[in-house]
């Protein structure tokens, strides 16, 4: 993660604002296991979720710089998209619960446009901000995976539209023209909402295992298609040095 974020005169501390995320987090697994009544796992691996990607944002952001109105918003997103992702592996033991926890997804989904609205507004986009959008919208994606496969409307290999993206991250560890940057895509962007919307919708109780799988297997086809062209683009730009 990187940044381009402005000084303030009146900057709140970034401890501060991770220490409000994390009480959110708290709250909102309360009000989880209230509802649904997991199993003592979730809430470990909501609070492991949230120290991870709290440590990589004190990691990246500056200490002398404010987080900013729009970086405040995406983690306000993020903290229900983790307690999201960290019920996810239990979503087979909601039952009644199924559709509260599709009408929260669909709160994280909206929720996604209002950090740039609210960037634009204040002035405080940044690549950083960006970024840790990002990350956030390839967690959401990976839970929501997790969850169609917990509840049976598909099998394992639904798993590959959360995954995707993390295997082309390690494969750029090793590789280093896949770090180069890509230009602005809108159908980078398509394939992404469909991703989104079709595990919604595959989520929901009514929707039988045969129109999930078709619909889902057609978002892992477009995923796939869609990072075949990143990575050839990246692949005709390469440096012969890059290349391992």
């Amino acid at each position: 993660m990187d940044f381009n974020g402005q000084s303030v005169p009146h900057r709140v501390s970034l401890p501060v604002d991770l220490a409000w995320g994390f009480g959110l987090v708290i709250l909102f697994s309360l009000a989880a296991g209230w509802v649904a009544h997991p199993p003592f796992a979730f809430y470990l691996l909501a609070a492991a979720l949230y120290l991870g990607i709290g440590g990589l944002v004190f990691r990246a952001w500056p200490e002398h710089r404010d987080f900013g109105p729009a970086n405040r918003t995406t983690l306000l997103r993020g903290t229900l998209v983790i307690v999201l992702t960290a019920l996810a592996p239990f979503a087979g033991n909601l039952t009644d619960s199924l559709w509260l926890y599709a009408w929260m997804c669909l709160l994280a989904l909206i929720l996604d446009g209002v950090d740039g609205k609210v960037a634009r507004v204040t002035r405080s986009g940044s690549h950083f901000g960006a970024r840790f959008d990002m990350e956030l919208d390839a967690l959401f994606i990976l839970g929501l995976s997790v969850a169609v496969l917990a509840i049976g409307k598909a099998g394992p290999w639904v798993l590959g539209l959360g995954l995707t993206r993390y295997a082309f991250v390690i494969s750029s560890c090793f590789m280093n023209w896949l770090n180069a940057p890509l230009p602005d895509s809108f159908r980078r962007k398509t394939v992404c909402v469909w991703q989104i919307v079709t595990l919604m919708v595959a989520i929901l109780p009514p929707i039988n295992p045969l129109f999930a799988s078709a619909t889902l297997a057609t978002a892992l086809a477009l995923l796939v298609w869609s990072f075949f062209l990143d990575i050839r683009w990246l692949y005709e730009r390469r440096h012969p040095h890059d290349v391992q």
